[in-house]
């Protein structure tokens, strides 16, 4: 009973999520995030309006909750974390870069199951979706940076 068909719905062969499902998760995470720094709605009521408004069929939800939720949550330590690389102060950097540099800090940091290549590429991309025309530059440096301070074990050559 593995035919194609049934492969969209079935997680993948392996029990890991699909790059796809999890590349969605981000981005919606990263707009809800963006949502946020402007709105006074709690991060609840943006989960609960974007899963509602959003085709979640092919998001990782699970992933998605844990970004949206946690960077919230730990905002502060997040920024604290990324101030020692920035070249302005945090409240000047664009808000869809921020949201991006956030959520790649918090996977760096709590999401080892994902590799840092992945993090910083998936920041990029969003950076080049979403921000500005240099803005993946400034994501691909500052999550560089944090990456050789969370992660310099699995960067280290062996």
């Amino acid at each position: 009973m593995n035919t194609s068909e049934d492969s969209t719905v079935q997680p993948a062969p392996s029990g890991k999520p699909k790059a796809g499902d999890r590349r969605r998760a981000r981005a919606l995470a990263m707009q809800g995030l963006y949502q946020r720094h402007f709105s006074k709605s709690s991060i609840t009521d943006i989960e609960s309006e974007f899963i509602v408004d959003n085709d979640m069929s092919k998001v990782d939800t699970a992933y998605f909750r844990d970004l949206l939720r946690g960077v919230h949550r730990e905002q502060a330590e997040l920024d604290r974390l990324l101030e020692p690389f920035l070249d302005r102060p945090i409240h000047e950097v664009d808000a869809i870069e921020l949201a991006i540099v956030r959520l790649g800090a918090y996977e760096l940091k709590h999401r080892l199951d994902v590799p840092y290549k992945v993090v910083i590429n998936e920041g990029i991309e969003m950076a080049k979706r979403f921000g500005g025309t240099e803005g993946h530059k400034f994501v691909n440096s500052l999550l560089d940076k944090l990456s050789h301070r969370l992660r310099l074990a699995e960067i280290r050559p062996r």
